[in-house]
């Protein structure tokens, strides 16, 4: 399944400043059911999110009209526990396209990675000030930048580079998932089998 191509994102953040976030905080384990990838995003963060009664907790960020974007910005050690694919469904089913954290869990990691979200790894020191650029403005933008492997805090110009594996880099700058990427090289696949005969 193809994916959006990402090149640069320049968005505002949506902070969710708390560590060891787990997958199943992220997706809870009784709305994995579903094998589709699509709907997910309805219960990103559920238990955070929603009372008993299904009512919107008033004081979680995503129901905070004030915060919005295509950017979650979290506390380190994010996706921890379990490896399930879904929390990275339901994190790029809400709209998010990318995550910044100073450390991620690398199943999660991997999991974001093959379904067309970027997993930004920044400093503890970064990443503060991205967490202090939207506190003084919950529109402030944040520039992430792909090909340069670099995410600037647009207010400030302040930036730091990041590392990904350059075959993901490839597929995400595409829009690749990994069918894609093999039969992108379609041609070349078949030149090499006919040397083999």
């Amino acid at each position: 399944m193809a994916y959006d191509s990402f090149k640069i994102l320049t968005s505002s953040c949506v902070p969710l400043p708390l560590e060891n976030v787990d997958t199943d905080q992220i997706i809870p384990a009784r709305f994995l059911k579903a094998t589709k990838r699509e709907g997910f995003g309805d219960n990103l963060f559920r238990d955070w999110r929603y009372n008993g009664d299904d009512t919107p907790k008033a004081d979680f960020v995503l129901n905070n009209p004030t915060y919005s974007g295509k950017i979650l910005v979290a506390g380190r050690n994010f996706g921890s526990g379990s490896s399930r694919e879904h929390a990275a469904w339901a994190i790029y089913d809400y709209g998010f396209r990318c995550v910044i954290s100073s450390f991620f869990a690398d199943i999660f990691k991997g999991n974001s990675l093959n379904i067309g979200i970027l997993p930004v790894t920044v400093s503890p020191e970064f990443l503060d000030k991205i967490f202090t650029a939207i506190e003084s403005d919950p529109k402030a933008e944040v520039i992430v930048d792909l090909p340069s492997q670099k995410v600037t805090i647009a207010a400030t110009g302040e930036s730091e580079s990041f590392d990904i594996n350059g075959y993901k880099k490839h597929n995400m700058t595409n829009g690749f998932d990994d069918i894609d990427y093999l039969q992108s090289m379609k041609a070349e696949i078949g030149e090499f089998e006919k040397t083999r005969i």
